[in-house]
């Protein structure tokens, strides 16, 4: 009976080991950095983005508070919480305080095992040599996906107790967006586990020593690069919140201290899957070839965390660079190309990608391995490209048909009680209208002969 506790003893700690074996005021230094890491980031991010944006569309951008208006998103905050809170009515009081910080919570969790540097005690904090890392788990990026997933739910609880017809609107397309563009991110994923052999971040990183797999998986990392701008509601994917047709979305009836935490979890998650991203595709914190190959210390030290931020910031000026270029989609183009080509072309690579794995593992030659992958991908362009064919053919033939019926019925545009446009093949009838100047006659009291009245109003002239 004594045994028992020990060995339990003993599990435990294995199990907690794989947490991490700082001591704990270090543990707490490197939480409260990647904290401060996210908020820095967060209120530069903002500023920079309304900077860009304004440089883009000729206009002068924030230049008040602070050097070249730099502190601005720190008095907009300040203003924010400020602010007077309000709470609606008709509102689930409860649902309505907690979904703010359902939001933000989660954001800010996923930076936890991110890697800003190599996995060995590279770097000494007050004697102590540790990892720049505050965490690794075996399953690290299932740890990522479980967590994004979880802050979607602050957005939908938002929208439904709100007690507003938009706000749910917001909450239901969030929904929707979140269902539709996680299965291909965790497709994405799949292809980047298959090459690492891992779910750690750090051995997926350390995996990446050779070539980043920005270019042995590049349909992975734009499938992803998708994904992640429908993930974070970001231009040109911000329905849930699209001023246009739904006032502000999910967050219409927050004010004050949550609907910045609305805003923060937004740009707190544009950090994360940027860190992400760079974490899986562009070498993590590994520095770029031509910097690594001829400086050995590129990757030691503290230089990793400048290359890693780099990174980052290079990503989320491509967030900032969508937003000023390109218009809201609709919400069915949004869904069509969730369901209809992520998906298809992730699930489709993922086989790709297995099969070139499976074939390296049974000692296939790589020029085999081209020609029987090139042969797969060309029967299935050569098939679809036939599917497309007919199925234009019988779209053009349903539309002439179509075309010879609407022909045939008559239009009326008032049918229905207000005006409508004509379908295609329908015509409206002609409508009477006035005769041109030049065609109507001049009218005048004493008979039809102008020849005096012409004389009459030369002589006046």
């Amino acid at each position: 009976m004594n045994a028992v506790p020990g060995d339990l003893v003993q599990l435990a700690a294995e199990d907690l080991s794989l947490f991490g074996r700082d001591v704990w005021w270090l543990v707490v230094i490197k939480a409260v950095f990647c904290f401060a890491f996210l908020m820095v980031t967060v209120l530069f991010s903002i500023v920079w983005e309304r900077k860009v944006v304004a440089w883009m569309q000729l206009r002068i951008g924030p230049n008040r508070h602070g050097p070249w208006g730099m502190l601005q998103s720190l008095a907009d905050g300040i203003k924010l919480m400020l602010k007077e809170d309000v709470i609606v009515k008709r509102a689930d009081k409860v649902v309505y305080v907690l979904a703010p910080i359902i939001a933000a919570i989660p954001a800010f969790m996923a930076i936890a095992v991110i890697p800003f540097g190599p996995a060995g005690n590279e770097v000494s904090i007050f004697g102590q040599r540790t990892t720049m890392q505050l965490t690794d788990l075996p399953i690290a990026m299932l740890y990522i996906l479980a967590v994004a997933s979880v802050g979607i739910y602050g957005i939908v609880l938002a929208g439904w107790s709100s007690g507003s017809t938009y706000p749910l609107l917001g909450g239901l397309r969030s929904c929707a967006q979140m269902i539709s563009y996680e299965i291909a991110m965790g497709a994405a994923f799949a292809s980047v586990f298959l090459y690492s052999g891992s779910m750690s971040t750090s051995a997926i990183v350390e995996a990446q020593a050779d070539r980043w797999y920005i270019i042995l998986l590049p349909v992975s990392f734009i499938i992803y690069v998708i994904t992640m701008v429908g993930e974070t509601n970001r231009a040109p994917f911000d329905m849930p919140e699209s001023e246009g047709d739904l006032v502000g979305g999910f967050n219409t009836e927050y004010s004050s201290i949550k609907f910045a935490l609305f805003m923060l979890a937004e740009y707190v998650n544009m950090v994360t899957v940027s860190a992400v991203s760079v974490t899986l595709f562009l070498g993590g914190w590994r520095a770029p070839a031509p910097i690594s190959t001829y400086w050995e210390g590129a990757n030691h030290g503290w230089w990793p965390m400048l290359w890693f931020v780099l990174k980052v910031q290079l990503l989320l000026f491509f967030f900032i660079w969508l937003r000023g270029t390109l218009p809201r989609v609709r919400y069915d183009q949004l869904m069509k190309l969730g369901w209809k080509v992520l998906i298809p072309v992730s699930v489709v690579w993922l086989m790709l990608v297995a099969t070139v794995r499976a074939l390296r593992n049974e000692a296939y030659d790589f020029s085999e391995i081209v020609l029987y992958v090139g042969g797969a991908v060309v029967a299935i362009l050569l098939l679809s490209f036939v599917v497309d064919l007919f199925r234009d053919k019988r779209e053009k033939a349903a539309v002439e048909q179509a075309d010879k019926v609407a022909a045939a019925e008559p239009f009326d545009p008032l049918a229905g009680g207000f005006p409508v446009p004509p379908k295609p093949g329908q015509h409206l009838a002609p409508v009477p209208r006035r005769r041109s100047r030049s065609e109507r006659e001049l009218i005048v009291s004493g008979g039809t002969n102008t020849d005096s009245d012409r004389e009459e109003g030369a002589g006046n002239v």
